[in-house]
């Protein structure tokens, strides 16, 4: 393992001018902590914590809500945190932003702050970040987003392809024989893995798996607008979504257009976010458990930070049965 004093003789500099410049003095020029953390990330130099003070341990979050109960973060967080902390680690909560990760690597950002590992949450396919991990050296979990090849990198998250079988199975079941789906735009991991298992999902249960009966919007009003009624001209008796947010935008909008549900159409949503309960009528969703995935979380960063290599940390998921499905009143 790279010491202070390697670093210092790969600069020319002296150890005391090092350290300074990992724990952030003010007599250090900017340009030299920026050599000094760059060298010490090129040279693989790790910064123990003390025996008499917390190994921190940082949550990076972005695109996602999670200071409230309802919240999609907020069980996670709660997950995460209720073995990291008893664990010893002090947990610092961090949001992401693209400013900050183009004003630094990921590894001179951890190195800087200390941290022994990350977790993120809500990345999407444009963070640039996202190329780092491919070489980064400090341990990282990302949920539901993977990186492959790197054994510092792990993929956390539900089981989609389970997911999308329990959903159209489940589906065909009652009856229908022809299935849509709306998403969120396609610029993320997730999304495009739910879609891609959607229609996986469609194949392998014998019906129809045509391109045009799976729609994707950045906006959900462009989705409940424009794509539902297309897919409703095409012959489709149920609808899938990516998630439960757009599910009860397509409950709402189905009030306002006179298609009853379930009678006239059924939906089914993917996350049991504490609103589903309440809807009109209740909505028929995929749950992951949110509170395991962050206790999954921090397992798979424990296990990075002592030298075990995970590659991918799936859960399963739970179909929760409630009032927005029901058999087609004809078949088609």
């Amino acid at each position: 393992m790279a010491t202070l004093e390697d670093i210092g003789r790969a600069l020319g500099v002296s150890k005391s001018t090092v350290s300074k410049a990992l724990s952030g003095a003010g007599d250090v020029s900017e340009a030299m902590r920026k050599a000094v953390l760059e060298t010490a990330v090129e040279l693989g130099y790790s910064r123990l914590h003390r025996s008499d003070e917390a190994a921190r341990i940082a949550v990076f979050i972005t695109n996602m809500d999670f200071s409230r109960p309802e919240d999609f973060g907020y069980d996670i967080l709660v997950g995460f945190r209720k073995l990291a902390e008893p664990a010893g680690y002090h947990v610092s909560i961090i949001a992401l932003n693209h400013e900050m990760e183009n004003s630094s690597t990921y590894d001179e950002y951890m190195m800087r702050g200390n941290y022994e590992g990350g977790f993120f949450l809500g990345l999407s396919l444009d963070d640039p970040w996202l190329k780092d991990f491919a070489s980064c050296r400090t341990p990282a979990v990302l949920y539901d987003n993977r990186v492959s090849g790197n054994p510092a990198v792990t993929y956390v998250g539900a089981d989609n392809m389970e997911a999308m079988q329990l959903a159209v199975s489940y589906l065909k079941g009652l009856g229908h024989r022809k299935i849509g789906y709306l998403s969120s735009e396609l610029g993320a991991y997730v999304y495009q893995q739910r879609y891609l298992d959607f229609f996986r999902a469609l194949q392998e249960n014998g019906l129809p798996c045509d391109q045009s009966l799976g729609r994707s919007s950045l906006l959900p009003s462009v989705c409940v607008t424009e794509h539902l009624p297309v897919l409703l001209s095409q012959g489709c008796t149920a609808i899938v979504c990516s998630h439960d947010a757009l599910a009860i935008q397509v409950l709402a909008r189905c009030r306002e257009q006179g298609i009853r549900v379930p009678e006239d159409l059924s939906v089914l949503g993917f996350d049991d976010l504490p609103a589903c309960a309440s809807t009109v009528p209740p909505l028929t969703t995929i749950r992951q458990n949110r509170t395991e995935i962050g206790k999954s979380a921090y397992c798979a960063l424990s296990s990075q930070i002592h030298g075990v290599p995970l590659s991918t940390f799936l859960l399963h998921t739970e179909l929760i049965l409630r009032g927005s499905c029901t058999a087609p009143s004809k078949t088609t």
